[in-house]
Parts: C-alpha cells; structure tokens; sequence
C-alpha cells in the first residue's frame, strides 16, 4: 500500500483540475505527480481518471476513491492534532491502580478534585491487593509499596510508609504494655496474612539490632481494615501501616508501644508509583503524579499524629 502522500496528491489534482496545479499546490514536479496516479491505478486495478486533452474526469472508480481518500486525510489531520495536543492538557481515561485499603483512604478522594480541574480527564481507580500487569490490565500508574519495583517500569519514589505495633489503652491496661520486643510473644499479635504465613515478628532496633519474636493469633486477616477492627475490639496487638492507624492514634483509640522498633514486612518501606516507559510524557499521569506530590509533601496527612503525640 502506497502511502498518504499519493493519496493526497490524488485529491489535490481533483481540487485544482490538473496534475501541473496540484504539482504547484504541493511544491513538487508534474512527473512525481503522474508517477503516484499511475501507481495508485496500478496497485487498484483500476482507472481513476478519462484523460484526455482539455482536462481530466474522475471515472465512477474515481469517484468512489476521492470520497474515501477525503475522508482518510481529514481522519489523519484529526489525529495528528489530538496527538500534538498531548502536549498541553491531560485528557482522555486515566486508570490507576492500588492496594484495596489505601487506594479508598487517600487515592479515591483525589479523583473528584483532579477531574474538576481537568474536564477533559477522565479517571477509574483500581483497588486491588493483588499485583496487576501494567500492560496487560491496560495500567496508567500503579501505586506499588514493595522493596523492588518492576524492572520493566519507570518507578517514582513517593513517600515512606512507616507501620507501628499498637493496641487500644484499653488492652493495654487490661494485659500490660511490652517494654521489649519479646514480651509480645506472651499477647496475641496480628500480622498481614501473607501467601507464605509466617509466625515470626522482625524488628529492628535505633542502633541496627534485628529482633525476632514468635507471634501467635488464632484468627488471621488479609485485610489491612480487618485487623485493625480486630485491635480496636481488643482483641490484641498489631503491626500496623500509620496510614492506616495514625488518624486512630490521633483520636485516641490506639496507643503505639515499642516506638524505639520499627517492625519489618516484606513489602518494604516505600511507595513508588509505577508506570511503563510508554506513559511518561502523558500529561494525564504527569499532572497525576504533581497531585500526589502535593498530598505526601512535605509530610503525608497520616503522619500529624506523631506532632499531636509531642505536644504538651
């Protein structure tokens, strides 16, 4: 198939009557012109113009191919100005993908804002605790809290998610506080039921001593929300994500212990927003990206508990 430009220049001598005018019309010689008509003729099987000595006349397959062709280039302007347009406003449908519990505390109020701000945006958010494919589930950006990002994605650094062991006052005064880490062997503990569960706490201490503590619980959740309902119950400790317990610590509801360790987890401690290479330059994930830089800069909102906890 010949390309758009013996198409073009096939309308262009409809246009101005003569293969010398529209040669003229695209600054170029009457033999290239006649040279593309001829293959366009060649590769239908067809004739697109009676010639004769005065003027040419489309024939009935003429006629067919210049309205098509018409239609073809109008298509082709259309879409080179929407991809130039790119450049300037964020448009079109932006999917973002992330964990069930975070993505409903602190990624699902953002949508209304952004497309308030930008009517020709569009936005489905995916919530999911499971790990989805950038290019197969058609992802603009996954929020990702991991160790190691994707290598076949560009991944930005957004925040550290820090988690804390916690209980409700209530519990605390009932069985007593842990001073150390291996008294919470003595309490029932909840962790994030993982694939491969593990019974075994790690912490690690201000000075860089790991700690290892054996957990128990007869009842485990896969779901962030789970336990901390089972924890403001009563029913025992937990190693939490603060953004998920700091507003609860803040109203005092939950009480941190051991704040001198920070419990490890096999996700690891940053948020990083992921996407493929192919994503970069849009502007519906760039301005995406800005507003969760101003929503976790200079200190995430789930973080205010710590200066609440300090305050006289």
């Amino acid at each position: 198939m010949h390309g758009l430009r013996s198409w073009e220049s096939f309308v262009r001598i409809v246009e101005t009557g003569s293969m010398a005018a529209a040669a003229r019309r695209l600054d170029c010689t009457r033999a290239q012109i006649s040279k593309q008509v001829a293959d366009l003729e060649r590769e239908f099987g067809v004739r697109l113009f009676e010639r004769s000595t005065r003027k040419l006349a489309l024939t009935p397959s003429g006629e067919v191919f210049y309205q098509h062709a018409l239609r073809a280039l109008d298509a082709v302007a259309s879409t080179e100005i929407a991809v130039r347009n790119l450049g300037d406003t964020p448009c079109g449908l932006l999917r973002v993908s992330t964990s069930i519990t975070f993505g409903r505390m602190y990624i699902a109020p953002l949508l209304p804002r952004i497309t308030a701000q930008y009517p020709e945006l569009e936005c489905e958010l995916i919530l999911t605790d499971q790990l989805v494919d950038l290019v197969d589930d058609n992802i603009d950006l996954a929020l990702r809290h991991t160790k190691a990002p994707p290598d076949d994605a560009v991944a930005k650094r957004l925040v550290t998610l820090s988690r804390v062991v916690c209980a409700t006052p209530a519990y605390l005064a009932t069985h007593g506080t842990p001073e150390h880490p291996g008294e919470l062997a003595w309490h029932t503990c909840f962790g994030y039921l993982q694939a491969e569960a593990s019974s075994t706490l790690e912490l690690i201490g201000r000075n860089g001593d790991q700690v290892n503590v054996p957990i128990s619980s007869r009842f485990r959740f896969n779901n962030l929300e789970c336990i901390l309902d089972a924890v403001l119950a009563g029913h025992g400790l937990a190693i939490l994500p603060t953004y998920l317990a700091g507003p609860e610590i803040r109203r005092g509801r939950l009480q941190t212990i051991l704040d001198d360790y920070e419990p490890l987890t096999g996700f690891g401690r940053q948020l990083y927003a992921c996407y493929t290479p192919s994503r970069v330059r849009l502007p519906k994930v760039r301005v995406f990206l800005e507003e969760l830089e101003r929503q976790f800069t200079p200190l995430p909102p789930w973080e205010n508990f710590r200066s609440a906890k300090q305050s006289p």
